[in-house]
């Protein structure tokens, strides 16, 4: 993947002012009269994201100043790729190794090209050499991600998915393997069967291990549906038009893993990816069965529309049998935790406090948020059922996310740290740095917490 947003400084370059409204007095009262004038003459504002460009004595561009909020408020810069003019920049007033205004550039810089040719390239960034691979480490793997999401169904079904998972594995000498079809009734993963066997593309279980066994274990799983159509209980047809993107948390864990992979973290990494298609024949499965899950806990269906955390299960259980140190998972799983937090507020659950609050620090640092909803143990009724262990669907209209997530919480062990992510993994509005469309969501701040904690083990 090759980056054409970032170059080397050059003499070329053009600098870029950051002002803030605070600050704006001071330094404009440092500038010739000339640019005094022309601020003046075009009526420039004081608003978050404004930007002037200020000629020479020539008419040809010599500077850019842009208006940001606080100077913490490092992703503004990610709308300037497409509101410069093509060319060289550099942020003058900015330290050669904050690298956050440069991933906000690279991810503002974003253009999903399959299908349609971009109508122009981005500004460059000038990026320090110290800070250019962490920076492109990043930003490679948030392209990745989208462009995985971005993908409708008819180009990354299960089998492109796990054509994409080969790529991604081949390149960083990690071992893969899949399960297909029927291979996953004969090792007992009846549940990831069970939900995908209608599909004419098999459903699969993709399992990717990377690293030195005497590394800190890190298990991810991610939900890969790549079209719900909501099976029997179908959506409507307004709510299908996104589930394309139902596949998020399987290119959010295989996103996470290129970027642990590709800053060589010492971590033992394993990556399991349930990949399904969840639609309509004459074997689908129906409301009202019962499917034996990898566990032995039986799950009625309540509803064949919540079929994400019925593949999860039996990723995680597998997931947890090696006991790793961390088990994280990462879906696209209820609408619930959208409509208590929107879709630009991703909910995070844990079954330990001091790793929840540490990831959500780490996220603060690295501008990647999210927001922590409880295991609310009295709401485990709400799943229950007559006939089985467990009902994939809450007999409750309310509290979706948390069911859900009560759901899942029933196949890790408890002595298992565990991080449950529940996201929209798309941007219903284009903001800057983060273009309408798919989105990588918690990757830096998870990115951020293992480089910190979990990678620090193995060098005590």
């Amino acid at each position: 993947m090759s980056l054409t947003c970032f170059t080397d400084r050059t003499t070329a370059s053009l600098p870029i002012t950051l002002i803030t409204p605070q600050d704006y007095a001071n330094w404009l009262a440092s500038q010739t009269n000339t640019v005094k004038e022309w601020l003046n003459t075009t009526q420039f504002r004081l608003e978050a994201g404004a930007v002037r460009l200020i000629p020479d004595a020539k008419g040809k561009l010599e500077r850019v100043i842009c208006c940001v909020l606080t100077m913490q408020n490092k992703w503004q810069v990610g709308s300037l790729p497409f509101q410069l003019p093509e060319g060289s920049y550099y942020l003058e007033n900015v330290s050669a190794e904050d690298s956050e205004y440069a991933i906000a550039w690279g991810a503002g810089a974003y253009q999903f090209t399959r299908y349609k040719a971009p109508k122009r390239e981005p500004a460059k960034l000038c990026v320090n050499k110290s800070i250019l691979n962490h920076v492109t480490n990043m930003v490679e793997a948030i392209y990745l991600v989208r462009d995985l999401i971005n993908t409708p169904t008819d180009n990354m079904g299960p089998t492109e998915f796990a054509v994409a998972s080969e790529a991604v594995a081949k390149q960083y000498r990690a071992d893969l393997t899949q399960i297909v079809g029927d291979a996953l009734l004969k090792q007992n993963y009846v549940a990831i069967h069970t939900v995908g066997r209608a599909s004419d593309d098999a459903p699969r279980l993709i399992d990717i291990r990377w690293g030195k066994p005497t590394d800190p274990k890190v298990t991810l799983v991610g939900k890969g549906v790549c079209f719900d159509s909501g099976g029997l209980d179908i959506k409507p047809a307004s709510y299908m038009l996104l589930m394309k993107k139902d596949m998020g948390g399987g290119a959010h864990v295989l996103g996470l893993a290129r970027m642990i992979m590709q800053a060589q973290l010492p971590i033992r990494l394993r990556v399991l990816i349930p990949v399904v298609e969840n639609v309509i024949s004459g074997n689908a499965y129906r409301p009202g069965d019962v499917i034996q899950s990898r566990k032995g806990l039986t799950i009625e269906v309540g509803n064949t529309d919540c079929e994400g955390r019925v593949i999860l299960a039996d990723a995680l259980t597998e997931g947890a049998s090696e006991k790793p140190d961390l088990l994280i998972d990462i879906s696209t799983l209820t609408g619930a935790a959208r409509v208590a937090l929107g879709t630009e507020l991703p909910a995070m659950f844990s079954n330990n406090d001091q790793l929840a609050a540490d990831v959500i620090r780490c996220g603060e640092k690295v501008n990647d948020p999210m927001w922590r909803l409880p295991l609310y143990d009295l709401y485990r009724d709400y799943i229950t059922s007559s006939i089985a262990d467990l009902n994939n669907n809450s007999v409750e209209p309310y509290a979706g996310a948390i069911t859900a997530a009560l759901f899942l919480k029933a196949f890790v062990p408890d002595d298992v740290p565990w991080l449950h992510f529940d996201i929209m993994a798309w941007n219903a509005r284009a903001r800057p740095g983060k273009p309408l469309g798919a989105e990588a969501m918690v990757l830096r701040a998870l990115f951020s917490y293992l480089k910190e904690k979990v990678a620090k083990v193995s060098n005590s």
